[in-house]
């Protein structure tokens, strides 16, 4: 350390302790991804979004996974406080990635899910019979206008895995709530 010192000093270069730190992080990563001001979003620059939702004894979850522009890439797991189906959880990913896209700013947006049921109900193919999965459905369908375009696309389970993980991860309980 004192060698150290001894090279540093001829630089004017000195230490000042920069306190707890924690909460700042938050507020610093938000402002340097949140579109707005100096930042503008490329119109036709299309997010990848990959949504899976998991339900067990447990509890249930959700994984996302949005990249964007200049290489952004966002993970998120989110365990919830309630019981949900897996189907629940499907649609619960899907509106929780939608949301985190549409406050990234992104305008053209590639959603991939490995839930059958949700992208063949979203896309018009199956019809929502069950209540609560109608009104996930007109969520959704409320959300599609907050993108100039939005295309849903069914992908096999292996196309999902981060997504996957990141949901078990969730539903687990391990290591859910803590930033992952």
């Amino acid at each position: 350390m004192v060698r150290w010192a001894v090279e540093l000093s001829e630089f004017d270069i000195q230490y000042e302790p920069r306190g707890s730190i924690k909460g700042q992080v938050y507020v610093d990563f938000v402002a340097e991804l949140s579109p707005g001001g100096e930042q503008e979003v490329e119109a036709g620059s299309q997010w990848s979004l990959s949504a899976d939702g998991s339900s067990n004894q447990q509890g249930s979850g959700t994984g996302i996974v949005l990249e964007g522009l200049d290489g952004v890439l966002i993970e998120q797991a989110l365990r919830f406080a309630f019981k949900a189906s897996n189907n629940q959880a499907e649609y619960e990913a899907l509106i929780a990635g939608m949301l985190l896209a549409k406050e990234m700013g992104a305008q053209n947006l590639l959603v991939k899910s490995d839930s059958q049921l949700v992208t063949g109900q979203v896309l018009g193919e199956f019809q929502a019979k069950d209540p609560q999965m109608a009104a996930y459905l007109r969520y959704v369908e409320s959300l599609k206008g907050a993108f100039s375009a939005l295309e849903l696309v069914h992908v096999p389970r292996e196309q999902n895995a981060r997504a996957d993980l990141l949901a078990k991860l969730a539903s687990s309980g391990k290591g859910a709530g803590r930033g992952l």
